[in-house]
């Protein structure tokens, strides 16, 4: 057994991981040249800036956790392509470790704790030595682009690989790839993940009253997750805003960091998600802080929640995501014309990128080891758009099966936007200037479900927390009882 948090949470096995490795083998065969092994460097424990300080607890880097599972720091991994055999390499640790940070483990338990074939401590020479045995001539290293950050994992480079060719191109598209489908023991941990923060958000739900502070809710959200979930880690920033703050897409960070005063009647929009074992869940609930919906809340609400479902029926195997990013907003404006705040050919509007102005994210993402998981361009994606609220857009393929994705659509009101548009002669006349300034300070709704795409129909990893404005109504309202 590779992990858990106690008998309560889940008990992740190392097979996981082994399947992982495995995977990627298969993958790389047809692809590499003969005598290959993948090496992989684990991610290393930082202090904060200049001082000895730890900052955060250390989380594994991604690809490395993806093949081998291991919570260390400072490690290097190698995966032979031609036998599948795996090797960890663990640092070797300075005998006073042991006063400061806890027992020096010996190889043998790393070798059954990972369930890797070999365990060999880092030493000068050691890596060389291994990889030799294992007659490797090709070393494929991982350079993996990040297309939503737009930064790079860079390869190891080591000493011990002065006598082997290396490649730094094919492995990254092929190890994206396979991160993009997740096994049945991934959706297993990816599903306990998604049901921790749906509980954590339902006690937020049931907690939450007017005077007290967005960041007493993020407090909560985070203490729930960890005491009773298990999850020592967050998948990102929460983002914990009311009022206004709704229409700020990434509330929460250093500008705004959850710590408005929430008022009596203010919208919540809260986007919180932990992860387990590395496993990321995100899952945005939008409610009033009071228990009870104005009616241009419900209009909103309703507008993204209509929205949401028509794309959960819709995102089948074969469908593009951008197809159903322009669903969404057809469907939100066609609400928001009912309402008034809209007017003309919802069509034409659509056309003239008039849901960038309500919507200007998109839709939802692929979700695995990393919340803004990788992928989202390789495959059949088709080249990220320059339009507004398009050009958001993280991914842009087809769906497949075991694919996991994130729907969250959302309608704000975001004064710089809705600035601009009123004064642009191609959206202005969209908008019922009068209306539109009635919704201004309502802030916005987002609706996040986590879901697996299945040929026999889309599961949703986050449907137990309360989704109608009536369900919501009467789950605040229990509470408050």
């Amino acid at each position: 057994m590779s992990f858990d948090r106690g008998v309560h949470t889940l008990r992740v096995s190392a097979k996981l991981f082994a399947e992982n490795r495995a995977r990627l083998v298969q993958a790389l065969k047809p692809h590499a040249p003969p005598n290959s092994v993948v090496v992989l460097a684990g991610g290393v424990e930082k202090n904060r800036y200049n001082t000895d300080a730890e900052d955060l607890p250390f989380r594994q880097e991604s690809y490395f956790f993806w093949a081998f599972g291991v919570h260390e720091s400072e490690c290097y991994g190698a995966i032979d392509v031609n036998t599948g055999k795996s090797v960890l390499f663990p640092p070797t640790l300075a005998p006073d470790f042991a006063i400061w940070n806890g027992k020096i483990e010996p190889e043998s338990w790393f070798k059954e704790k990972y369930e890797v074939d070999e365990v060999h401590f880092q030493s000068e020479g050691k890596i060389k030595s291994v990889l030799n045995t294992l007659g490797t001539q090709n070393l494929l290293l991982l350079k993996a682009y990040n297309e939503d950050s737009g930064n790079w994992l860079e390869p190891v480079v080591l000493p011990d690989f002065a006598s082997f060719k290396t490649d730094e191109k094919l492995l990254y598209p092929v190890f994206a790839e396979a991160r993009v489908f997740k096994t049945d023991a991934e959706l297993e941990v990816m599903r306990y993940a998604t049901k921790i923060a749906c509980d954590a958000h339902k006690e937020v739900m049931r907690k939450i009253r007017p005077n007290m502070y967005e960041y007493q809710m993020e407090s909560l959200f985070r203490h729930i997750s960890y005491s009773t979930g298990g999850c020592r880690h967050l998948a990102y920033t929460c983002i914990a805003a009311t009022g206004e703050n709704g229409a700020v897409l990434h509330y929460g960070h250093a500008n705004a960091p959850n710590a408005k005063l929430i008022n009596d009647g203010d919208l919540a929009l809260f986007d919180m998600g932990p992860e387990y074992n590395c496993y990321a869940s995100d899952v945005t609930c939008s409610f009033p802080s009071n228990g009870k919906f104005t009616d241009k809340q419900k209009v909103v609400y309703n507008a993204v929640l209509k929205a949401s479902n028509a794309v959960f029926e819709q995102a089948k195997p074969g469908v593009r995501w951008t197809d159903m990013h322009i669903l969404a907003e057809r469907v939100i404006l066609t609400d928001l014309k009912a309402a008034g705040v809209v007017v003309g050919d919802i069509e034409a509007a659509v056309e003239a990128r008039l849901g960038a102005v309500f919507m200007p994210h998109g839709l939802g993402h692929l979700i695995g080891l990393d919340v803004h998981d990788v992928g989202g361009y390789l495959g059949d994606a088709i080249p990220r758009s320059k339009f507004p609220g398009l050009k958001s857009l993280r991914t842009t393929r087809t769906l497949a099966e075991r694919m996991v994705i994130t729907i969250e659509p959302g309608c704000y009101f975001v004064d710089t936007l809705l600035n601009r548009a009123l004064v642009d002669e191609k959206l202005s006349k969209f908008l019922n200037k009068e209306v539109v300034e009635t919704y201004r300070g309502i802030g916005g709704v987002r609706i996040e479900d986590d879901v697996v795409i299945w040929a026999k129909g889309n599961e949703n990893l986050s449907a137990s927390v309360p989704r109608t404005v009536e369900d919501i109504e009467k789950f605040m309202a229990e509470a408050r009882a």
